[in-house]
């Protein structure tokens, strides 16, 4: 069965993966490949826990899936993953639910042609792209455990070469920034924290991968103007459509192919290796410990020790 996205239809579910009794945590669903991608995990069968930033938007989502899946189980939870408080809320709502989470899907992300901050201070850029998927997964972390085999897939993209390497003196690019740099290195971010991700993990039956979509036709970076608007619809003829490009994404949180691979960086549904000119020895393990300081989690040393050390009313309270 295949169910309209209204421009065009969605096959991503042609394996026909039976994804009944699980559950899959979306990020950034409304739109482009994440609605797609909920499209086809529904389809499949898994309980969605859907997270937007727009209630509306995500209510008329949800009644979308419905009109093509009626049984289809979807709960929507709003927030912004750009505002720390409210990634730490959403995890709250999640974890009274008492599921266990079989599958992350960090998908949501923006590009800014000007320089904005989040709520806490931070460029928006990394802090949407990075560090608020960065606090999800841990937060998220020991429910994934418990399912004895979590996956955590992060949407990439071949941008990641556009940025050259990190500079850990200016991540919040306030003294170098442009638009294509800047997403860039929040997509090697994404990379480096899928790799790090991936070996402090190793035997607890979770594992992280990332994906390079493509160039997809969808209303990212629509909201920076006029400008964005129009090159978008200039490239409109070359661009992959929602479907193909969430098509890798899905493969990642439901093929039995994947089970065993973890650190990878996948496109068009094979590991291929990324960029080598950015990667710096070490990268992956600062932009950890950093991320864990910009986070307010810094001091734990690890992951898994600070997930331990913070219960469920702890995260309700923030």
């Amino acid at each position: 069965m295949c169910a309209s996205l209204g421009d065009g239809e969605i096959g991503l579910a042609a394996e026909k993966i039976d994804m009944r009794g699980k559950t899959v945590l979306l990020t950034g669903f409304t739109a482009g490949l994440g609605k797609a991608s909920a499209f086809a995990l529904a389809e499949m069968g898994a309980d969605l826990y859907l997270l937007a930033r727009n209630r509306e938007k995500g209510i008329r989502t949800i009644d979308g899936i419905r009109q093509g899946f009626p049984e289809a189980n979807l709960e929507l939870i709003v927030g912004d993953l750009g505002n720390l408080g409210d990634i730490r809320r959403m995890a709250s709502e999640f974890l009274a639910t008492n599921r266990t989470l079989d599958v992350l899907f960090n998908n949501a992300g923006l590009i800014n042609q000007e320089r904005r901050t989040s709520v806490d201070g931070y460029e928006q850029t990394f802090a949407v792209n990075h560090l608020g998927h960065f606090l999800l997964t841990h937060l998220l972390l020991e429910s994934l455990r418990e399912s004895g085999a979590g996956r955590v897939v992060s949407t990439a993209s071949g941008a990641h070469r556009f940025g050259g390497g990190l500079d850990f003196k200016d991540l919040q690019a306030e003294e170098n920034y442009s638009t294509f740099g800047v997403y860039g290195r929040s997509k090697l971010a994404n990379i480096l924290f899928t790799q790090e991700l991936a070996r402090r993990e190793a035997g607890s039956g979770i594992t992280a991968n990332c994906f390079h979509p493509g160039f997809v036709g969808s209303d990212f970076s629509k909201n920076n103007g006029l400008f964005a608007r129009v090159m978008m619809a200039g490239v409109a003829p070359f661009v992959r459509s929602p479907s193909k490009g969430g098509e890798t994404g899905v493969y990642l949180c439901t093929s039995p192919e994947v089970t065993e691979i973890s650190g990878a960086y996948f496109y068009d549904m094979k590991a291929i290796e990324p960029a080598k000119r950015v990667f710096n020895p070490g990268d992956a393990q600062r932009l950890w410990e950093m991320s864990l300081d910009l986070t307010g989690l810094s001091g734990t040393g690890s992951i898994h020790d600070a997930s331990a050390m913070r219960s469920h009313d702890e995260i309700a309270t923030e």
